[in-house]
């Protein structure tokens, strides 16, 4: 898994590649902790570089979604496909994100 940070203005993009799983969500905690604590108003997360994803990789970006919101800030996920997407979907997580 790879993560990459890119500030603009007020929008924060993360980009994720490769796998996001149970071995790999614990890299990406750090980074998000510090999105949320930089109090970010627009967070767009881009994943067309993500191969998989399970519960743990579900959870951290669940995580980001509802730490941002609760600041009242946005987040947005764009980019997804392939078996990411097909999680989302089945999770029901496409109608509560902004999936571009």
């Amino acid at each position: 898994m790879n993560c990459t940070r890119n500030d603009q203005g007020n929008e924060t993009t993360l980009r994720i590649d490769g796998l996001l799983d149970a071995v790999s969500t614990s890299d990406i905690r750090p980074i998000i902790d510090a999105v949320v604590e930089d109090r970010r108003a627009r967070v767009v997360v881009e994943l067309s570089g993500l191969r998989l994803i399970d519960s743990s990789g579900v959870g951290a970006i669940v995580s980001l979604f509802k730490r941002v919101r609760a600041q009242g800030g946005e987040v947005q996920v764009v980019g997804i496909r392939d078996q990411p997407l097909a999680i989302f979907r089945l999770l029901r997580l496409d109608r509560v994100f902004s999936l571009g």
